[in-house]
């Protein structure tokens, strides 16, 4: 893989070029900063920016502005490779935090492995109804630990208004649900993203998390992607990198709340 090549499609495709991912969401481009905007439960932040030295400060005071007008809470994903330099230092000296940072990691979906099946007791389930949304909210909190609310009413609403842009699936064993993900299709592009993947306590260590890689790198090989992305956490990372994923870039959360 010609990771620099890669990495430049990625950015102009998914990050300059993005589409709104949901609903109710517009993405648009003001200078050099590409945001998107929605309701409070949607992702809301900055995607992509090009900026100098001279030009940064007043951008993210520009960003700081727009998002506190409408009450909303915002995050800019800043990559190691955007520019200036100390742009990450700049988005803290202008109250953002920072969050985890992650792998931006990219395998090629002809060369993923698409082999591996649940261990024994353990079924894959799609998810294309509410019932079956509840038992991926209620995986994504055990195994997070967060609130799930939000992530519920987007994957609600991007099955009722766009349901071939997105393939969920849970794994039961014995009925319980123990891990679940899912896969974004964004048309038009050559990347189909990973996300959510993750497993409850107890049933870790058993192979699940890989069986979810395989099921939906086969799903996006039979939609016609070339590529599989993940934002991958360090607990994730060392299972994609053997499954063939290669590191592009660290990219790191800076958030800001309303009120603050």
């Amino acid at each position: 893989m010609d990771q620099d090549a890669v990495r430049a499609l990625y950015d102009e495709q998914m990050r300059r070029g993005a589409r709104p991912d949901g609903p109710g969401v517009t993405v648009e481009r003001v200078g050099d900063v590409v945001r998107q905007t929605g309701p409070a439960h949607a992702w809301n932040g900055v995607l992509w920016s090009r900026l100098e030295a001279h030009t940064a400060d007043r951008a993210i005071r520009e960003q700081l502005e727009h998002y506190t007008a409408l009450g909303l809470g915002f995050e800019w994903k800043h990559y190691d490779h955007d520019g200036p330099a100390d742009l990450a230092v700049r988005l803290l000296a202008a109250g953002l935090t920072a969050e985890e940072p992650e792998s931006l990691l990219v395998a090629e979906t002809g060369g993923a492995d698409t082999a591996a099946r649940p261990p024994e007791g353990v079924e894959l389930h799609p998810v294309t109804d509410p019932a079956g949304v509840e038992l991926v909210a209620r995986v994504h909190a055990e195994a997070f630990g967060t609130d799930a609310s939000d992530l519920r009413r987007r994957l609600l609403d991007r099955l009722a208004a766009h349901p071939g842009t997105v393939a969920a699936v849970v794994a039961l064993a014995d009925g319980r649900p123990v891990s679940s993900a899912r896969l974004e299709l964004t048309p038009g592009t050559a990347f189909a993203g990973l996300w959510g993947g993750g497993t409850v306590p107890g049933w870790r260590g058993r192979g699940i998390y890989r069986t979810l890689v395989a099921h939906r790198a086969r799903i996006a090989a039979e939609h016609g992607y070339r590529y599989l992305q993940v934002d991958a956490t360090e607990m994730s990372r060392p299972i994609l990198e053997r499954l063939g994923f290669v590191r592009l870039a660290t990219t790191t959360p800076y958030v800001h709340t309303p009120g603050r």
